[in-house]
């Protein structure tokens, strides 16, 4: 059996993807440091750390990792890094020896109420200027239904 090769329209889609999430990363990791002195990975946590559902700023460590999609050496790193800058502080969890809480500090929550606004002004210049509400919808679409694949993969 061989393989089925990607069309024309489909490589060029493709190539254009990598290289335009190749970019957009470079481009938000500039941004962010230009203007907050954050790191992406360091704005990726305190994002999870501010989202609605973890209205008190703390989640358990494995849990950040499952929702950045991140290895546990990494995120461990990155706590640690962010720990030392008084961004989050790290403790450990009484019911299970091996597991510990990652706490958003009064800092770290400054540091993404600053860094947010000039980051979001970033990605509606850089990412959805010009872009039709039909053509946002159609890539809210097509990510929904890839990222559904890959859930089920898994």
């Amino acid at each position: 059996m061989g393989t089925t090769w990607l069309t024309e329209e489909q490589q060029r889609a493709w190539q254009g993807w990598l290289e335009l999430h190749a970019q957009l990363t470079a481009r938000i990791n500039r941004d962010l440091q230009a203007t907050s002195g954050l790191s992406h990975a360091d704005y990726a946590i305190l994002v999870q750390l501010t989202a609605e559902d973890v209205p008190d700023g703390t989640l358990r460590m494995f849990e950040l990792g499952e929702r950045l999609l991140w290895e546990k050496s990494r995120v461990s790193k990155q706590v640690s890094r962010m720990e030392a800058r008084g961004l989050l502080a790290r403790r450990d969890c009484a019911d299970d020896r091996r597991g510990s809480f990652v706490d958003l500090t009064a800092a770290g929550r400054a540091a993404i109420e600053s860094a947010a606004p000039a980051h979001v002004a970033m990605v509606r210049e850089v990412f959805f200027a010009g872009a039709s509400d039909e053509e946002v919808a159609a890539l809210g679409a097509l990510t929904d239904r890839v990222l559904a694949r890959l859930a089920a993969a898994d």
